[in-house]
């Protein structure tokens, strides 16, 4: 199934050059010392949280998926890399037949991580699998931590429905994936259009202060709208006096008026007394909708207040202080020699400063207490013990080369919210802490 079976009318292009120099460099002497044929296994996965985070959010997979499958070298590229000689003539020949053959295993899109947990799992030939290297960290790390993020922000909402809007703080391609990623973690809608043609995201908006600026009057600007959009519109209120723009408004729309929005100030204080200024004038179903550079924070501390939406743009496209989940690709596993069936060793980097990682190819599991509610992410080598052969999290995306997951985005935003609602209660603070879960390492034996 491709792109086109979902619906999605964008097709995405070649993803060859979504990579590192260092990476076509390792290939070539891979190829040339033999190596590059020898079956391997990386792995994606994070030594640690962010500062204070409590559980990890898989985002991107689905465009990991798209990438895998169009990492072509077309004759253009390669005659780029040719012209500036950044491989030589057999490594360009080989380049020229590639498409990845392998297997990908993985956590499904939306699942909950924490540290070691082995989100995603690459196996092929050592050249195959380590071209892909750079295209999938840069996805997976982007869009999990804006769908991290996304996530802290629906949980300080409590089911009120958050609007993406901050397209126009980030790179213009960021942007769309940012969009995607922030739908996975709970938003409603976005403000993108490139997002929602792209992904089938809702998108929303009405105006902005410069139509209200151009006009002669606020009450111009707000007739214009109404006329326009209908009484159904949202009318924003805080170019000058918000308690005259709200009797304005209402005076144009009357109760039917559908939203108004505040954009500056002490939104807790200007909410309580705009709705109580919408009840007195006879709006009482008129809805209110805050922006203003919100964050998880500023999002929890207006839950008492009457606001029904909260728009969000900054905070969420920089992850709200982590711009990247800081994953890292790894060799864990790789044949003896280049026969078929040569069996698999173990092989790790050895480092001081923290980055280690762990040999072996790995299962994973979460353990579930006696209430059902998740109590440890268990990550391990060799076969999977019975009790936990019905908790195992990682699916298969790729085999043969070929996709055998993709799905809706729809699955995925459910998925998440399955998954975070079976942590426990902890997980959703949004003071410093811990991981929710730790993680437990274990051996069973054989199974590499």
């Amino acid at each position: 199934m491709g792109v086109a079976d979902l619906g999605l009318p964008v097709d995405v292009p070649s993803t060859a050059l979504f990579t590192d120099h260092y990476e076509l460099t390792m290939l070539q002497a891979a190829l040339r010392a033999g190596t590059a044929g020898r079956r391997s296994v990386f792995e994606v996965f994070t030594r640690r949280l962010p500062d204070g985070r409590r559980y990890g959010v898989v985002g991107g997979t689905g465009r990991v998926l798209d990438a895998v499958e169009n990492f072509r070298f077309d004759a253009d590229v390669l005659g780029y890399l040719r012209e500036r000689r950044v491989v030589d003539e057999p490594t360009l020949e080989w380049l020229a037949d590639y498409r990845f053959g392998g297997d990908v295993w993985g956590y499904p899109e939306g699942e909950v991580y924490f540290p070691g947990s082995p989100i995603m799992r690459v196996e092929g030939s050592f050249g195959e699998c380590v071209l892909l290297e750079t295209v999938i960290l840069s996805i997976l790390n982007h869009d999990s931590a804006i769908a991290a993020a996304a996530s802290r922000m629906a949980s300080a909402a409590g089911g009120r429905p958050l609007i993406e809007m901050g397209a126009r703080r980030t790179h213009e391609l960021a942007a769309v994936a940012a969009s995607r990623a922030a739908y996975l973690g709970g938003f409603t809608s976005t403000s993108d259009l490139a997002a929602g043609f792209r992904y089938n995201i809702p998108t929303v908006g009405t105006s902005a202060h410069a139509f209200t600026l151009l006009h002669d009057s606020e009450r111009d600007a707000f007739q214009a709208q109404v006329d326009s959009l209908g009484r159904d519109t949202t009318l924003l209120v805080d170019t000058y006096d918000v308690t005259e723009a709200v009797r304005t408004a209402v005076e144009i729309a009357g109760p039917e008026l559908g939203s108004v929005r505040i954009d500056s100030g002490d939104l807790l204080l200007v909410a309580h007394r705009v709705r109580q200024q919408l009840d007195e004038l006879g709006a009482r179903d008129t809805k209110i909708i805050v922006t203003s550079d919100l964050d998880e924070y500023a999002i929890a501390s207006l839950a008492a207040a009457p606001v029904d939406a909260y728009g969000v743009g900054t905070q969420l496209v920089t992850g709200s202080g982590h711009p990247t989940a800081s994953m890292v690709y790894k060799l864990v596993a790789r044949a003896e020699t280049g026969d078929a069936g040569a069996p698999l060793v173990p092989v790790a980097k050895k480092s001081t400063g923290g980055k280690i990682s762990i040999g072996g190819r790995k299962w994973a599991a979460r353990r579930l207490d006696a209430h059902g509610v998740a109590e440890a992410e268990v990550v391990g080598t060799g076969p999977v013990p019975d009790r936990l052969a019905g908790r195992q999290l990682l699916v298969e995306l790729v085999k043969g080369g070929e996709v055998v997951a993709r799905e809706p985005l729809d699955a995925a935003r459910d998925r998440h919210a399955a998954a975070r609602a079976n942590l426990p209660l902890s997980a959703t603070q949004l003071s410093r802490g811990e991981p929710v879960l730790p993680t437990e390492y274990v051996h069973t034996g054989s199974g590499s």
